[in-house]
């Protein structure tokens, strides 16, 4: 095809690499993104696709410090409810694990999905209007993915409630909160991913979750 780029071999091998990478960053430095830097993930993310051709994406830069408190006493709030539904040793690795970022990363991004857009003239929704949805979570990881091609961590922190989120925020009714993200320079680099290190839960392998008809 004309004019299609050349993805060789060792291109191949440095996105196997990018993907392997890509980890869900809990500890930041505190050196700041810049806005030119931050413009230019989200102008990748918009790249993502999207069902009809929607881009039903929304994201909320938060800069004030007030709604930042806001999210962060949300996070205390539904954190402390999900640590109650842990028991026994599970209970006490929760507690240990640092799953939020919020104190120390520089950018932070709330995600939704725009369900009233009429964009992409429902292309694609009629049996599945979720797709809007799923739509908004590509764009999510298409930033990641740029932002680790960067040297730049991202942290997804879903222990959040949406109503309440939405509210701080003062978005759109018709917007679904997808994820709020923490972007910065991560402190550390690790290939495997906090969870595994900290026993958690480990990766499966492909044969668990491949099913032949």
């Amino acid at each position: 095809m004309s004019g299609l780029p050349g993805f060789d071999a060792d291109f191949r091998t440095r996105l196997r690499d990018l993907l392997k990478w890509r980890r869900d960053v809990r500890h930041f430095r505190r050196d700041p993104l810049s806005d030119e830097t931050l413009h230019r993930l989200l102008q990748l993310a918009c790249l993502s696709p999207s069902v009809g051709l929607s881009q039903p994406w929304r994201f909320v830069i938060v800069g004030s410090l007030t709604r930042r408190s806001a999210i962060r006493a949300c996070f205390e709030a539904c954190n402390a409810e999900a640590l109650s539904n842990q028991e026994g040793e599970r209970a006490s690795l929760y507690a240990r694990l640092k799953l939020a970022g919020l104190d120390d990363a520089p950018c932070q991004v709330a995600v939704f999905a725009d369900r009233s857009t009429t964009q992409g003239h429902g292309l694609g929704r009629l049996t599945m209007p979720e797709m809007i949805e799923y739509s908004a979570v590509l764009a999510v990881h298409t930033l990641w993915l740029a932002a680790r091609a960067e040297g730049i961590g991202v942290g997804w922190l879903s222990i959040l409630d949406p109503l309440r989120v939405a509210e701080i925020l003062d978005v759109s009714p018709e917007w679904t909160f997808i994820g709020y993200l923490c972007l910065g320079y991560p402190v550390d680099e690790h290939q495997t991913p906090i969870l595994e290190q900290e026993g958690w839960e480990a990766r499966r392998p492909l044969s668990e979750v491949v099913v032949y008809r």
